[in-house]
């Protein structure tokens, strides 16, 4: 699978702007019109890490590097998306090479800007997308089921991934995410997921898209706009995390230099912007993680799979130093930084 994340919605609900604004550039057109997206727009986009810049304050690097994240901006999705309705086939085949899925939901009211229900409802919204994505499954599945009917004539596992198939079939079809099966971490199921891999086993998270009077909030509640609260509810039920954001404040702190982005949010009385909360939070759920080196040429946060050992930590920095992997010396990043670099820490 690939280890992106999609950023997927009804039409003109902001994730272009979105994009737009996690790649710092206007690479992705955004207007107010539906399906003013139909390619996907991809981007490599690093993870802000205040770390690094702390390391580099020690060892004056030439360079610093960060991790990164793919983000893929997938054209909107409609009703009947899973028969094809607005480009709806290839749109969901471009969520189906993505490992994470990032849900935007429109949150505010604005008469300028066009939706194409004809009203805010992020309930409503929200169960469009996930009832195309649950039929696109069973569509999926329903084939899947067509063959393993004649290779279970004479194949004992394929009887058994036969019976487990037809009650998730009856699973989704009582409008379940594929994700909440109650035999999602058996062996059958993930082999039947690594043939299929279902849309709705995907991870999710949502993202409030909502005004900026909504973005000012008043000790720190995040349900102070109704319409995010409707969101939270829904998102709890199904163990999903929520962000609040912001598209078109996100989108002006474009041009801004760092000191004055963070005065900016600030003043709306808020520490982290959504679109950083967006890109730490789809680093963790993608299963990723960061060890950093610090020296002269580059101080670098290298990406590695949680939990990874020492040697596989080692392999993302070459091939051949896990292959000869003796030992790692580890400098915790507190002591580093206490001690004022990695000569002091060890001493």
């Amino acid at each position: 699978m690939g280890l992106g994340v999609g950023i997927v919605g009804l039409p003109n609900i902001g994730k272009s702007t979105t994009f737009n604004a996690l790649t710092k550039a206007q690479n992705a057109e955004a207007q107010n019109y539906p399906f003013c997206t139909i390619e996907p727009n991809k981007a490599i986009v690093p993870v802000p890490d205040k770390r690094l810049d702390e390391l580099a304050k020690i060892v004056n690097p030439e360079k610093i590097q960060h991790s990164t994240i793919d983000f893929v901006d997938i054209a909107g999705l409609v009703k009947g998306a899973s028969k094809g309705e607005g480009l709806g086939n290839q749109f969901l085949s471009n969520i189906r090479e993505v490992e994470v899925i990032l849900h935007m939901v429109r949150c505010f009211e604005d008469d300028n800007i066009v939706h194409t229900e004809g009203s805010i409802d992020p309930l409503r919204d929200v169960e469009i997308i996930e009832t195309e994505l649950i039929l696109a499954d069973i569509e999926v599945l329903s084939n899947r089921i067509d063959r393993l009917k004649k290779q279970a004539k004479a194949d004992k596992t394929a009887q058994v991934a036969l019976e487990m198939a037809e009650e998730l079939l009856e699973f989704l079809a009582d409008g379940n995410m594929a994700r909440n099966f109650k035999d999602s971490d058996s062996d059958v199921y993930a082999k039947l997921n690594q043939e299929i891999r279902f849309l709705t086993d995907k991870e999710i998270m949502y993202a409030a898209n909502v005004d900026e009077d909504s973005l000012e909030d008043e000790g720190g509640a995040m349900d102070d706009n109704p319409f995010v609260g409707m969101l939270i509810e829904h998102a709890e039920k199904n163990n999903c995390e929520i962000v609040k954001i912001c598209a078109k404040v996100e989108e002006e702190l474009i041009g801004l230099d760092e000191e004055e982005a963070q005065d900016f949010l600030n003043e709306l009385g808020i520490e982290e912007s959504g679109l950083d909360q967006i890109i730490h939070k789809g680093f963790a759920k993608l299963g990723l993680m960061s060890y950093f080196t610090a020296g002269v040429k580059e101080v670098r946060a290298w990406t590695i799979r949680q939990n990874s050992t020492a040697p596989r930590a080692a392999a993302a920095i070459h091939n051949d130093f896990e292959k000869g992997f003796i030992r790692a010396e580890v400098i915790a990043y507190d002591d580093y930084i206490e001690c004022g670099g990695g000569n002091k820490a060890k001493d």
